[in-house]
């Protein structure tokens, strides 16, 4: 399958737009709406522009992982971990945290980028039908997709349906949550499959999954179900390892993933450590911040560890264990002191070190991922073996013992709602880990408060982050009595 690449112009060109930037400054000699849109490349362009803030360090490559890793405790952290990555870990983190700002600034400029194209649809030229509708397509989903970066971490936040420099105030959840679902019925009706798209873009398999999970987060089981029996096109890989290896990005499991490569380079370690757009890299640094053999900043927590059943191949897949050998089999795993190291989305299978810039992809949604939280929504509905039998087909995989048998029945019954429930939540945590999707799990299980107790974790704050003091301080429409509570 093709891939497509953001071009560093783009970043260039839409750098400085962002929901806190009110005031901005025109250069004449510069492109803008009334001259772009000319033909097909500058359409397909602005397009690209709207993806490439998940590739900032303020998404996923480097506090998306932290963030959400951190705080659902999936990992342990080494004396070295940096002081504000430690704070979510502690949950000592306040409204002037910049990890924090930085997740919230690039996510709503890659709003302003989206509607930039939503904004200007009646001035594109020489373009067919069919690019149009794909632009749009790709342009709703990847609105939707911040979107929900922001509402499942800060609540309502404000809601931009076009280019403007008027700021909005605070919305509710439930608003945000609307829109969310307005713009993905958009592009469920614009995307195309997957085998017509370049890897790395929105297709309609990726709108349908990431409403459905929009609907499961709400209990909205009904709605969810029906969206994920929408999610056609795609199967599980058989070897799971092949979700996180360079080698095999865009494999028939992939719904959504967000494209890392070492191809073109990577800049000067300066712009590394930019907190806004121009801290946007083709690579992640993943690799090397969790790296047993390099920076090591964080490994799998015991808890984790410890949920894995005897012999299950997904353990060996995710982990290094001392003793294990790495680069191409031509050395040995020195880890002494540790039980484990992550594996998962490392390089040490093809080379000794991470060399910094890892360009493995990061899958955002994988088919695996979609099967469980339809079992999920099968169980709420009352529908108990369709729920098993779609567990199964994740265990199958791997040929772990089928949910339902005598051998499963020991540790696993799934006789009622409870005991399937039990299941579904072992079983995202075995299959998923490492992919930051344990931090929602528990929030929207109500399962935060007991499994986080001693961590810091506070019920009724810590469900949210803080507003950003920046955003407080230059929004003239929200203030300190916005602010979620706690803070």
């Amino acid at each position: 399958m093709k891939r497509f690449n953001i071009l560093s112009l783009l970043i260039v060109f839409f750098a400085s737009s962002c929901s806190t930037d009110f005031l901005e400054l025109s250069n004449p000699n510069d492109l803008t709406d009334e001259t772009f849109f000319k033909n097909k490349a500058q359409l397909q362009s602005s397009v690209d522009a709207a993806y490439a803030n998940m590739q900032s360090k303020g998404l996923f490559i480097r506090h998306f992982f932290f963030m959400h890793d951190n705080m659902a405790h999936e990992v342990s952290l080494n004396p070295q971990h940096e002081t504000d990555k430690r704070q979510y870990f502690d949950f000592n983190f306040d409204a002037n945290h910049q990890g924090i700002f930085t997740y919230w600034d690039n996510c709503f400029r890659g709003i302003n980028k989206a509607n930039f194209v939503i904004s200007n649809q009646d001035k594109f030229e020489n373009v067919t039908q069919d690019d149009i509708n794909r632009a749009l397509g790709e342009t709703y989903f990847m609105r939707a997709f911040y979107y929900h970066l922001l509402v499942t971490r800060f609540g309502g936040v404000p809601i931009y349906t076009e280019l403007t420099d008027i700021p909005q105030p605070r919305a509710t959840k439930e608003e945000v949550y609307d829109f969310i679902f307005e713009n993905l019925n958009y592009a469920t009706e614009l995307l195309p499959d997957r085998l017509n798209t370049d890897g790395g873009r929105a297709t309609v398999g990726a709108a349908w999954a990431l409403k459905g999970k929009m609907h499961l987060y709400l209990g909205e089981w009904q709605a969810a179900r029906d969206s994920f029996e929408k999610v056609t096109g795609y199967n599980l890989v058989a070897d799971y390892m092949d979700n996180f290896l360079e080698e095999t990005e865009y494999n028939e499991e992939s719904i959504f993933e967000v494209g890392f490569t070492r191809e073109f380079g990577w800049s000067d370690a300066d712009t590394w450590w930019n907190e806004d757009a121009s801290g946007m890299q083709y690579v992640s640094l993943r690799g090397q911040e969790y790296g047993w053999n390099d920076w090591f900043n964080s490994y799998p927590s015991d808890d984790l560890l410890d949920e894995y059943e005897d012999n299950d191949p997904r353990y060996v897949a995710n982990f290094y264990t001392d003793g294990e050998m790495f680069n191409n089999g031509t050395e040995v795993v020195s880890l002494p002191d540790h039980r484990a190291a992550w594996k998962k989305y490392q390089n040490y299978y093809q080379r000794p070190n991470e060399e910094i810039a890892s360009g493995i992809n990061h899958r955002v949604i994988r088919y695996a991922d979609v099967l469980l939280m339809w079992a999920e929504a099968e169980n709420e509905l009352g529908n108990t073996s369709k729920a098993v039998e779609l567990m199964n087909q994740v265990r199958d995989r791997v040929g772990m013992p089928r949910y339902g048998t005598s051998e499963m029945n020991v540790s696993y019954p799934v006789g009622n709602k409870q005991q399937i429930f039990d299941a579904i939540v072992h079983e995202r945590k075995v299959e998923l880990a490492g992919e930051q999707v344990r931090l929602n799990d528990l929030l929207r299980w109500n399962l935060a408060e007991s499994f986080l107790a001693g961590t810091g974790f506070v019920k009724g704050k810590h469900e949210l982050l803080p507003i950003p003091q920046k955003e407080i301080d230059v929004n003239p429409v929200i203030d300190e009595a916005d602010q979620n509570p706690g803070y």
